[in-house]
């Protein structure tokens, strides 16, 4: 199976379109804050899901999927202050925490799979 038939990065890519969306509202001096910030992490997700499944190894698939799982906990981060800041409204947050709790959920069992399935 290649990685971009695998559902968490078709998942991961849908928060990098939801994230674009967002930041796109947010204050012109957030550019190079926030805006940045939270782009670079949503795109990391996928990135390292597609290239950790093309490392040789399981150890360095594992590490990229690590990563990957680091940056959705960043922007599940990230998508707090802006709601402590009031750069997004509640609904907003709900729905996006929602794609990023889906994505979790899925980069936990394709982990756990590829664990079992490389030992």
């Amino acid at each position: 199976m290649e990685y971009i038939d695998l559902d968490v990065w078709k998942q991961s890519r849908r928060i990098v379109t939801t994230i674009y969306e967002l930041t796109g509202k947010f204050p012109k001096e957030e550019q190079f804050g926030l805006t940045s910030q939270m782009r670079r992490s949503a795109i990391s997700i996928p990135s390292n899901i597609a290239e950790g499944c093309v490392r040789r190894t399981s150890k360095d698939t594992l590490q990229f999927l690590h990563i990957a799982r680091g940056s959705l906990y960043e922007l599940e981060t990230q998508l707090y202050l802006t709601l402590d800041l009031n750069y997004i409204d509640y609904k907003e947050h709900k729905i996006t925490d929602e794609q990023i709790t889906i994505c979790k959920k899925l980069l936990n069992g394709f982990m756990n799979y590829y664990k079992k399935q490389k030992l």
